[in-house]
């Protein structure tokens, strides 16, 4: 659940409520992706690699605010996380016209290895598809790791993403 407040509640008239402590725990709240380092293999115009954790999902003015690289061999864009997180949750908004089937096949994996562009690091999700301008979440149930690595597996591929959202919380004191 997501919220700012707890509130506990005793329904009912006449009754007294008594706590001796509450304790709250779960993720801390907020998109990892926003601050965090990106790049991508190659560049198409002007559709940089940062331009998908500016925190707009680009439904308005999709060239100005969507990534995409060149048409290549295994497409690929790295977030540099600037820490170790436990990645509870990745959401990716993707384009908003009619080359919406580009996301088709991306695979998101999170880790802490930069072998062979971090294609080498577990898979959280594989993506099928997602709508034109919709934004889908995938479930990374905590996998560890610096790097998240999007990337399209197979020749003449062009990838491009509109945002990228990561929640977790840091992963404590593991080594890099």
């Amino acid at each position: 659940m997501v919220g700012r407040y707890v509130v506990i509640h005793l329904p009912g008239d006449e009754k007294f409520l008594t706590l001796a402590e509450v304790g709250v725990y779960g993720y801390l709240a907020g998109n990892r992706a926003v601050g965090a380092a990106a790049i991508q293999s190659s560049t198409f115009a002007d559709w940089f690699a940062e331009k998908a954790i500016d925190s707009n999902r680009g439904f308005q003015q999709l060239n100005t605010t969507c990534t995409s690289t060149l048409n290549e061999s295994n497409p690929w864009w790295r977030l540099d996380l600037l820490g170790v997180y436990r990645v509870r949750e990745v959401v990716i908004t993707n384009r908003n016209d009619s080359y919406a089937e580009q996301i088709n096949g991306v695979e998101i994996r999170i880790g802490n290895s930069l072998e062979n562009n971090g294609s080498n690091n577990p898979i959280c999700a594989v993506i099928s598809t997602i709508p034109a301008g919709e934004s889908y979440n995938f479930s990374c149930n905590g996998m560890v790791g610096r790097y998240m690595i999007i990337r399209i597996p197979g020749d003449r591929e062009i990838l491009s993403l509109c945002e990228v959202e990561v929640y977790g919380s840091l992963a404590g004191n593991l080594l890099l």
